[in-house]
């Protein structure tokens, strides 16, 4: 089966957590289309200084949730902390929470679901320096490297990327979850 997910990322996103997820959704057969507020590319950060340039593929005004299957978030340090303040990028996710689709959000990623109200009562996970973040926003925080909650899917960082992958796939491939509300 067909389905379409969008990667909602914006300048300094780590490499890693979106080119990993995907391409394992592409191995997929699915389609995965980089979502920006921004047209043109957007420039990854790779471990310690910037990384290559990606091509986006909608821009935040093209879509809405109802045009996806599922959203992902990857981390970084920027790309978070600009996300979390994007009304559009905020208005998207809130969307896919309310329409009980997957969500899911790596290493800082998890920044953007805090602003979006979607963490509170949730078991998650994150990297350390954003744990407690998450705790002080409602969020059951633990120390693992995937953790799922109703659709909801988190892990720390890029060594965490095989299992975040796998259960994204899994979470996919289940459909909306009725208890994936904000």
């Amino acid at each position: 089966m067909s389905k379409k997910v969008a990667i909602v990322a914006t300048h300094g996103f780590e490499e890693s957590e979106l080119s990993s997820p995907k391409q394992h959704l592409e191995q997929q057969g699915w389609t995965a289309h980089i979502v920006s507020p921004e047209a043109g590319t957007i420039r990854a950060w790779a471990g310690k200084d910037w990384g290559k340039e990606y091509d986006v593929d909608r821009t935040l005004d093209e879509v809405s949730a109802s045009d996806y299957d599922a959203l992902v978030l990857p981390g970084g340090v920027i790309n978070p902390d600009q996300l979390r303040t994007n009304k559009k990028a905020i208005a998207l996710v809130q969307e896919f929470f309310e329409q009980h689709k997957p969500v899911a959000a790596i290493c800082h990623g998890p920044q953007v679901l805090i602003s979006a109200g979607a963490v509170r009562g949730r078991k998650m996970t994150s990297v350390q320096s954003v744990s407690i973040d998450l705790k002080n926003a409602g969020a059951d925080w633990e120390d693992s490297e995937v953790v799922v909650d109703h659709g909801l899917v988190t892990s720390r960082t890029p060594e965490d990327l095989p299992a975040f992958n796998a259960k994204l796939v899994e979470e996919i491939r289940e459909g909306r979850h009725q208890e994936q509300t904000l």
